[in-house]
């Protein structure tokens, strides 16, 4: 016996939140665009390294949103029979394509920013301090645009820290600019692209391993499966809980599975309904991590000897 719905019902998602979350992505993506291509504009004037990789970067935003963006539409699609999940996960493997080309773009700055700082000091010419301001406001009309939403899905977290990156490399652009202007120190604009790639590579490095978690059926950040075990075991006529799983499916989607061995009296006297209701209650209610879709087969004792080896 099995159930799928939580108390109340369930749903696979908020389409409004991800309505919401697409609106924030366009505004986002048509922002973040214009800027790249006025830096695009001052990386070529000037010769800037710090602006050169800022653009770089930008570049990766812009299409990192645009699949954001894409990944933002499907997620509104409906479930089918094929897809029972609908396309969900879809911003999931666009947060790993994200934080794939965010980890590349770190370690291309990180070594030409090494092999110009020991180099021949190379001069950026005028108007780097002004595409800086630009690259900075821009950024920074773009944070405010994705902070309401970056905590409702890995697609707008995602996307609000490549834009905090971009916002933090435009101030090591004006940074170099103005050292530069007032010491002469030419080499300030190759730090600034060391400053760039140091910023980049550790926020990457945790998006890539937050995404490559759900995609590994990972147990849900904060779940802990001893004490849910141990509270389901406090279910009255509940013996054992055996092939505990539980994994993410997308933002706020857990799912929880498992075999829940109860006394044989429980089928044959109209227990076992309740029981099912009980084990849903405590998964939905009881932990920081609330699961309202869970599956548990109900099975008597003697049940085991018919199941593969258990895995959990």
């Amino acid at each position: 016996m099995s159930h799928g719905h939580g108390p109340g019902g369930h749903t696979h998602g908020d389409a409004g939140a991800a309505a919401g979350g697409r609106r924030r992505l366009a505004v986002a993506f048509g922002i973040t665009a214009s800027v790249f291509v006025a830096q695009a504009v001052g990386a070529l004037l000037t010769g800037s390294l710090a602006l050169l990789v800022d653009t770089a970067h930008m570049l990766t935003d812009v299409a990192g949103l645009a699949i954001a963006l894409g990944a933002a539409s499907l997620a509104l699609r409906p479930p089918s029979p094929r897809r029972t999940w609908g396309f969900r996960r879809a911003e999931i493997l666009a947060a790993l394509a994200q934080a794939a080309v965010l980890l590349a773009v770190g370690v291309y700055a990180l070594i030409e920013g090494v092999s110009r700082l020991f180099g021949p000091a190379e001069a950026p010419g005028p108007g780097l301090l002004v595409f800086g301001v630009v690259g900075l406001v821009g950024n920074v009309v773009a944070l405010l645009v994705l902070a309401g939403g970056r905590s409702k899905s890995f697609n707008l977290r995602a996307a609000f820290l490549e834009v905090v990156n971009d916002a933090l490399g435009s101030v090591a652009v004006i940074a170099a600019a103005v050292v530069i202007a007032t010491t002469g120190w030419q080499r300030a604009d190759a730090v600034a692209g060391l400053v760039i790639a140091v910023l980049i590579l550790p926020r990457a490095a945790r998006l890539l391993a937050d995404s490559a978690s759900v995609l590994l059926e990972s147990t849900p950040p904060g779940m802990d499966l001893d004490e849910v075990r141990a509270r389901l075991l406090e279910v009255e006529h509940v013996e054992e809980v055996h092939d505990l799983h539980a994994s993410l499916v997308a933002t706020g989607l857990p799912t929880i599975s498992a075999h829940v061995v109860v006394r044989d009296v429980c089928f044959r006297d109209g227990q076992a309904p309740p029981v099912l209701d009980a084990l849903q209650r405590c998964v939905a209610t009881q932990f920081d991590v609330r699961v309202e879709h869970s599956t548990f087969q109900l099975e008597p004792a003697e049940h085991a000897r018919h199941e593969a080896p258990t895995h959990a």
